[in-house]
């Protein structure tokens, strides 16, 4: 399990995105109010983000609890960006954990996270790893990794963002299935698939905020159906079925 979001609109803050609302990401560490397996995400945090003038993200990660590293609090209201993801980790017993484990992973200009747990985790890695072996970043001894790599397989190919989102979910599904809501961003836009974990949605005149639950209890939080896959691109956001 974790806890995870995409920010798309106008550039904030990292300290606005992920510490400042009161119930935000960083307090989700160790106080998340929806969380429905698990009770502290404190195995980890990574927060990536994109400049101008580079295509990849930048990333900030550590396998220690986000409360507990003052660099990031001193980082984080230094540096704003359009497009953020965000993550804090609560490690699945038996599979890796450090820094390397946790989300964001990269690849290219792509960003990604997952929020869940494959059901079959020797099936899952022997499915997916096909696709893994391509990507350094999906080599890593966690599940959420194996599905990064399917994911960018399809990416490369051509893929759109939910697409590969989708297409992940499908060979999850075939590996066993699991809890499988996922998280993308290519810097440009922003694509969620909602299986198993919640994910809900906040349209603001700023741009638009995709979270695994609401930062504040102001109205305008949606959430996303299960079962279908969210696009944020152009100020739009659009949201239909999966077809699995």
């Amino acid at each position: 399990m974790c806890r995870h979001l995409a920010w798309l609109g106008r550039p904030r803050s990292l300290h606005d995105v992920v510490v400042a609302a009161p119930y935000s990401l960083f307090r989700q560490s160790w106080e998340p109010r929806r969380q429905r397996h698990g009770v502290i995400n404190a195995d980890g945090f990574g927060v990536g983000w994109y400049v101008d003038g580079r295509a990849e993200p930048v990333r900030y990660r550590r396998a220690q609890p986000i409360w507990t590293d003052a660099s990031f609090a001193s980082l984080a209201p230094t540096v704003a960006s359009g497009c953020v993801l965000a993550s804090v980790r609560s490690a699945t017993p038996g599979l890796t954990y450090g820094e390397a484990a946790a989300a964001p992973f990269l690849h290219g200009r792509w960003m990604f996270s997952h929020n869940g747990r494959l059901a079959d985790l020797d099936r899952a890695r022997k499915v997916l790893w096909p696709s893994a072996i391509e990507v350094p970043e999906a080599q890593v001894g966690v599940d959420s990794a194996w599905l990064f790599g399917a994911a960018v397989g399809c990416w490369t190919a051509g893929a759109s963002l939910a697409d590969g989102l989708v297409a992940a979910t499908r060979l999850a599904l075939d590996a066993g299935g699991g809890r499988v809501t996922l998280l993308a961003s290519d810097g440009t836009s922003v694509a969620a698939t909602v299986l198993g974990e919640p994910m809900y949605v906040r349209e603001l005149t700023s741009g638009v905020l995709v979270a695994s639950e609401p930062s504040d209890d102001e109205e305008g939080w949606t959430e996303i159906p299960y079962g279908h896959r969210v696009e944020i691109s152009d100020g739009h956001l659009t949201q239909r079925p999966m077809d699995l």
